[in-house]
């Protein structure tokens, strides 16, 4: 896995501040994306051990809500297995920090058992995910007026209701 960005303070991608990550690697490339360097998977900086304990260290400052995790395609499939060790280190260390993740892919699609994004620790990302923005950026059904969402047809899904319920669950924030 590839990091293109890390940024920190960030208040425009979730609630509260936030450290978002932009992991490298899209094969949506959606007509119209504001990150399209990021569609190649060695764009920005290889990710390693040192770079996981600095956004651990920067995370664990009081002021953080939380991290996201977007891209181009924190899904892809070789970007989950890194996701995955990230996300278990940030509920043992700071369980308190809410974790949102942007995807193009549909989570009730793509993302469950048989799903073209599905593997092994798919369940478990989705587990560790508080909010999850889910569907490819449509630009035709653009809307700036939206929050947390770039065009109409994405939703904002609270993922610890939809795994308890078992059906998706749209976020209050929708």
């Amino acid at each position: 896995m590839h990091i293109g960005e890390i940024i920190t303070a960030d208040c425009a991608n979730g609630t509260g501040i936030r450290l978002s990550i932009f992991v490298s690697g899209c094969t949506n490339r959606c007509k119209g994306c504001f990150q399209p360097q990021t569609w190649d998977f060695e764009y920005g900086e290889p990710y390693t051990s040192e770079i996981e304990n600095l956004i651990i260290k920067e995370l664990s400052n009081s002021y953080y809500d939380g991290i996201t995790i977007l891209g181009g395609e924190p899904f892809e499939i070789s970007n989950q297995r890194e996701i995955v060790k990230l996300l278990r280190r940030i509920r043992n260390e700071l369980p308190e920090r809410t974790v949102w993740i942007y995807t193009g892919f549909t989570y009730d699609k793509d993302l469950v058992k048989g799903g073209c994004r599905y593997i092994e620790c798919t369940d478990e990302i989705l587990d560790h995910t508080d909010v999850l923005v889910d569907g490819k950026f449509i630009l035709e059904q653009k809307n700036i007026a939206l929050h947390f969402r770039g065009s109409e047809n994405q939703r904002i899904i609270d993922m610890k209701q939809t795994r308890k319920n078992g059906k998706v669950i749209l976020s209050a924030l929708h």
